[in-house]
């Protein structure tokens, strides 16, 4: 097994996810949210959102992914899903969906390339879900979290296809 580098936040995260996991069973719905629940709380109680985006949500999806690499959880689904529920919690909270999508994303690949799976899967799977929830939250959210991502994510631009009409 790979040893923790998590942060705090990280290792809190990886236990809750943990935890809701073993206590529920029902892995998709913990995992999302325990993750949604972490990032509101996360976001809300910081005074400075740039450093709560940037850094704190990035170490939540590291948490997460990590969590449900221990448990042998789907490792790309999660990667999928745990983008898609930091950016829609973020934006139930007022943070920058294009920093919080990109937070998430670079977290949830970083998370993965230490559990030594594909990184261009990884990277997919990511994008695909931040893309997925900003084009759910609206076209302002759709459209900024595609520019942020092709322009701050290596390969996002390959994944990225236009937003819905």
């Amino acid at each position: 097994m790979v040893e923790s580098t998590l942060t705090a936040i990280g290792r809190v995260t990886k236990k809750a996810v943990i935890g809701a996991l073993k206590g529920t069973g029902e892995k998709a719905q913990a995992i999302s949210e325990t993750t949604a629940d972490l990032v509101k709380v996360t976001i809300e109680e910081a005074g400075d959102l740039t450093v709560a985006i940037e850094k704190r949500v990035g170490e939540i999806a590291s948490g997460v992914v990590e969590a449900a690499t221990e448990v042998g959880g789907d490792l790309f689904m999660t990667i999928k899903s745990t983008a898609y529920d930091v950016v829609k919690a973020g934006s139930e909270v007022g943070a920058d969906v294009a920093k919080t999508a990109v937070a998430a994303t670079v977290g949830a690949i970083k998370a993965a390339a230490k559990a030594g799976t594909d990184i261009s899967k990884a990277t997919k799977e990511a994008v695909a879900g931040a893309i997925e929830a900003g084009d759910e939250i609206g076209t302002q959210a759709s459209k900024a979290v595609r520019d942020a991502l092709i322009a701050s994510i290596k390969g996002a631009k390959d994944v990225i296809k236009p937003p819905p009409e």
